[in-house]
């Protein structure tokens, strides 16, 4: 046979191989692609989205001896040009320019303050004259001296931010006294505020942009602020009391992160960390401080779920489209059989009989590979090798199956086989291999559940291998178990009189190895398909509850101090706002510990009525002493708090999250009746009002909306990948699944339409021809699809555990997969009628064909 021959004369099936090929290669090597762009989007996100004082690389000093304390300017730009240098390579491309320099005293008294604590430490910014804005005295200037209890103190001239003048009194003219047995004089010169509050450096010196409030326990407050001097002062700067610390800033630019190398980033942080703490003396000791590694591990984390959920609904895209390939390749190969029979018979080798067959498919799928392959670069996003490797291993496998399927059909010349007639029996041991499959299917799934998450942040091989072991399971019990109950619906028909379904079932009942391709296609279809369906709705159905939690009510308006009540009043009589629930947030000092936890009154009746439609559970008081406590207040009785008065409470219970307001540590929450008087700093609202018209109601206040918070959550890039993918995954898995049914109608469409043209000589009609179709192909759907969507519906169960959701639904875990009947209903609904289709389509191609082609000698 040669080969443009072949092409020619299955033209068709050539073509139909082709679409299948690039339509595989097309989403096995672009899905990927995608998925590795938002997950660098995502990095760059969270990287972005963090505070400076996290993600930047900070290298801080601490001066020991005199020899190593930095007294000008140029000392400081010297070092950090070092740091620059011993910047890894995989790290250097993350730092940008710029950075800025602080050296900063911790912890200095003023002296001569009383009653609340005052603490006023010396600081110096590099980049001050670009950062602060003078809008009172004048810029500090040079250090000068004085004398003070018998000894001469150097005098630094100083600025304070507006903060601290309002709040310590520390006004233009005044001099401070620094330090407890060694003095410093700071003289105040100045009052500056930020240019651009917003600038994310501040978050590296907030301590200078605002007064810090600190209530020890057994103590006086603490007032801390930090002042500005000029260069000039570095020179009187001195560590004779231990609390002096420099910092060289070198800020992260995200925009050059990938998530393939963030180990790459671990590990040159972790070699930085090296370099720099070796260059410490013994005067002055170096290290360094960021919370980069915390980001990426989180972010690893978070990561890693997603590739687990990914790989696993791509994997099974890979399995089932390299399954409809296989249909197709089987396809032709059953065309081509009695070509290359001949050409065996003749005398051709069977090396090249196989070689025939080998060219015939490369022919088809190699052109159609590459095609798919190039259409994929359309397509944003990075290259992972996946995306090289999948197109390839497509190619190579739909190959190997047809010199497979040549070889074993035409090892012998002349090698007829008559498979339709009798039912083919499995060997021993195939059935032990299948058996043991199903064995360690199971014992995984059990293991999985008892183990639970792996722990790690890197690539969970087991949880990638048991829902394929489990896959691959059901479907060979379902091939292996499906002939039986349709030979018991052989018997029953065999004692009617009607000839249509006793023939229809017995087909269908038959063991023959062309059926089982069809059913281990059609099961990981269903059942990926499902399950990527579910895990969509379960993450969509947690992201709504987070919302929810975050926000505690349709609409939050919280304010810093006490909203007057005319100010609640106001907001009561706005057009469209509904209901209105008040509640009072601070802390309170338990009595008999001393602990300061977190307190919430909250009028529950109100809020109850705010969020009469949400899907979250407001707790219950049984009285008005009552009050619920965190987990890490539990575990005592009566207690008494001072909160605008003494009140006593008696503990009813545990309560992980206070919506809207505590998640985490110390909290405990009461009914506002416990409060002396009416007071309120946060309103929870439920109607229809915008953010704009409730911050102009109250302007001292923040507003916040579940919808909003809903819509932050979605538009997290790593969130919305998952949830794509699992759209077009489930699509895709969808329509292989009805090409596989398509497919086996064509794949027996010759010895099907022989039967009905020999049946048809015998009186058959056209609608019990339909009806025999039909009886012949339901079987496998109406068997195969309700195991699949079971196993679809089961996976997120079996997987629960050991995946970690929660990334892509606002922190929460994904525990609840509520099965929506939609997605089974549409998936059952098109295999069915794609079924009824084909036997239409095949009994009206049947119908034109002439009966006397039907017979052959000796049949008659």
């Amino acid at each position: 046979m040669t080969i443009p021959l072949g092409v020619r004369a299955h033209a068709g099936t050539f073509a139909l191989i082709a679409v299948l090929t690039a339509v595989a290669c097309l989403l096995l090597a672009g899905l990927p692609r995608t998925m590795q762009g938002s997950f660098d989007q995502a990095l760059r996100r969270s990287l972005a989205g963090a505070p400076a004082v996290r993600a930047d690389v900070a290298v801080t000093g601490a001066p020991v001896l005199p020899p190593g304390e930095l007294r000008s300017r140029e000392l400081f730009e010297d070092g950090g040009r070092r740091w620059r240098r011993l910047l890894p390579e995989a790290l250097r491309p993350l730092i940008g320019p710029g950075g800025h320099i602080s050296a900063k005293t911790s912890r200095t008294p003023v002296a001569g303050a009383s009653g609340v604590r005052a603490f006023a430490n010396l600081g110096w910014l590099s980049d001050a004259d670009r950062r602060v804005e003078w809008v009172g005295g004048r810029a500090p200037g040079k250090p000068s001296t004085m004398e003070y209890a018998g000894s001469t103190i150097p005098v630094i001239e100083v600025g304070v931010v507006e903060e601290a003048v309002a709040r310590m009194g520390l006004r233009v003219g005044r001099t401070l006294m620094l330090g407890e047995s060694v003095h410093t004089a700071a003289k105040i010169v100045g009052v500056f505020k930020a240019r651009d509050p917003a600038d994310r450096a501040w978050s590296h010196d907030a301590d200078v942009l605002h007064v810090t409030r600190i209530v020890p326990l057994d103590a006086p407050e603490e007032l801390h602020t930090t002042t500005l001097m000029s260069d000039d002062g570095l020179g009187a700067l001195t560590n004779r009391e231990r609390t002096l610390s420099y910092r060289w800033v070198l800020p992260l630019d995200g925009r050059a992160a990938n998530a393939l190398g963030v180990p790459g980033v671990e590990a040159a942080l972790a070699e930085f960390e090296r370099q720099v703490d070796v260059q410490g003396t013994g005067s002055i000791t170096y290290r360094v401080v960021t919370g980069l590694p915390e980001l990426l591990a989180a972010f690893q984390t978070a990561l890693s779920a997603a590739q687990t959920v990914m790989y696993l609904v791509l994997g099974g895209l890979f399995a089932v489209a390299l399954g409809v390939i296989a249909l197709g390749v089987r396809l032709l190969t059953d065309r081509t059989e009695p070509t290359l029979a001949l050409a065996r018979a003749r005398g051709a080798s069977l090396r090249q009989v196989a070689a025939a067959g080998a060219a015939l498919t490369a022919l088809a799928v190699g052109p159609a590979a590459l095609l798919g392959y190039a259409l994929s670069y359309l397509l944003p996003g990075p290259v992972p090798p996946i995306v090289h490797a999948g197109p390839a291993a497509v190619a190579v496998a739909a190959v190997a199956f047809a010199v497979t399927r040549v070889v074993l059909a035409h090892r012998a010349p002349l090698n007829e086989r008559r498979a339709d007639l009798v039912a083919a029996r499995p060997s021993a041991r195939r059935l032990t291999v299948e058996a043991l499959v199903v064995v360690l299917a199971l014992a995984g799934a059990y293991l999985l559940r008892a183990r639970g998450p792996s722990g790690t942040a890197q690539q969970d091989p087991f949880l990638l291998l048991i829902p394929v072991a489990l896959t691959v399971a059901a479907a060979l019990i379902t091939l292996r178990c499906h002939p039986y109950p349709l030979r018991l619906f052989v018997r029953l028909a065999a004692r009617g009189r009607a000839a249509v379904p006793f023939l229809g079932l017995a087909r269908a009942a038959r063991e023959r190895s062309a059926g089982a391709l069809p059913v281990l296609i059609l099961l990981p279809a269903l059942s990926l398909s499902v399950f990527a369906a579910v895990v969509h709705d379960g993450i969509g159905t947690t992201q709504q509850v987070a919302s929810w939690q975050r926000v505690g009510a349709p609409i939050k308006l919280t304010s810093e101090g006490n909203i007057p009540a005319d100010a609640v009043d106001r907001v009561r009589r706005a057009p469209g706002v509904e209901q209105v629930a008040l509640a009072l947030t601070g802390r309170v000092q338990v009595k008999a510990t001393g602990e300061w936890p977190y307190a919430v009154a909250v009028d529950l009746a109100a809020w109850r009525r705010v969020n009469a439609d949400a899907p979250i559970a407001l707790p219950e008081l049984s009285s008005k002493s009552s009050a619920l406590l965190s987990p890490a207040l539990d575990r005592r009785g009566p207690f008494e708090i001072t909160w605008l008065s003494p009140v006593r409470l008696n503990a009813q219970g545990v309560i992980d999250a206070v919506p809207g307001f505590y998640s985490s540590g110390q909290f405990l929450l009461v009914s506002q009746e416990v409060l002396p008087w009416p007071a309120a700093d946060t309103l929870l609202i439920k109607g229809d009002i915008t953010p704009a018209e409730l911050a102009r109601l109250v302007p001292s206040a923040t507003v916040e909306t579940q919808e909003a918070a809903l819509a932050e959550i979605r538009a997290d890039p790593l969130t919305g990948t998952v949830r794509t993918t699992m759209v077009v995954v489930t699509v895709a898995l969808g329509a292989y699944a009805l090409v596989a049914i398509v497919l086996s109608l064509v794949a027996g469409a010759a010895g099907r339409a022989r039967t009905v043209s020999l049946l048809r000589t015998l009186g058959l009609s056209d609608r019990q021809a339909r009806r025999l179709t039909l009886l012949e192909l339901l079987p496998v759907v109406l068997v195969t699809a309700p195991v699949g969507l079971a196993l679809g519906l089961s996976l997120p169960a079996a997987l629960g555990p050991g995946v970690d959701m929660s990334a892509f639904a606002g922190g929460l875990p994904v525990t609840e997969h509520p099965p929506g009947l939609l997605t089974p209903v549409a998936l059952a609904t098109g295999l069915g009628l794609c079924a009824v289709l084909g036997a239409y389509a095949h009994t009206a191609m049947s119908r034109r064909r002439a009966l006397d082609a039907a017979l052959r000698v000796g049949d008659a």
